[in-house]
């Protein structure tokens, strides 16, 4: 796995699926309690299975996630964990208007829990571009091989920006 680092951005380089497990217990050991993360990506550029590793990383067991593709939002539960995370996961292609997310339970789903960590994943971000919170992580996955991809991952607001740092040095840990 390697970085380049740009001030509140950073690429990280996957080689394969061990990999990815790597990366992904990094991001779960840094996002905030209350995280946001919006994921790009071109259809199956592996943002699932960027979830299902993350989901892994927090003691979920990842047979259990799947695409969200037709139920809009999976819910997640690491009771295990101290605290214990809550991973909402939704994908959102289908969607046609900003309304359509109070119909599917979005306010419900996202919504900070006493004592729980609250992540949020959320494929095809771009359709709810005007709903997305200010404070978010952006990661954008590129095909480079058959089990390579590249990640570009954007802090936007102060509670994402300490994970950019800790993923920049990632090769040094």
């Amino acid at each position: 796995m390697s970085s380049t680092a740009e001030s509140h951005s950073t690429t990280v380089s996957i080689a394969d699926e061990a990999d990815l497990a790597q990366f992904a217990a990094r991001l779960a050991a840094g996002l905030p309690a209350h995280a946001f993360v919006a994921l790009h990506g071109d259809l199956g550029a592996g943002k699932t299975t960027l979830v299902k590793a993350v989901a892994a990383a927090a003691g979920i067991n990842p047979a259990d996630v799947v695409s969200p593709t037709f139920g809009l939002i999976h819910l997640y539960d690491a009771p295990a964990a101290r605290p214990p995370i809550h991973i909402v996961h939704a994908d959102l292609y289908r969607l046609t208007v900003l309304d359509d997310l109070r119909e599917i339970g979005w306010d419900d789903a996202t919504a900070a829990r006493p004592n729980a960590r609250v992540w949020t994943f959320v494929e095809w971000p771009e359709r709810i571009t005007d709903a997305l919170p200010a404070d978010r992580l952006d990661i954008n996955i590129a095909i480079t091989s058959e089990t390579g991809r590249r990640l570009t991952i954007a802090s936007h607001g102060a509670a994402h920006a300490a994970i950019v740092a800790a993923l920049r040095h990632h090769d040094a840990v």
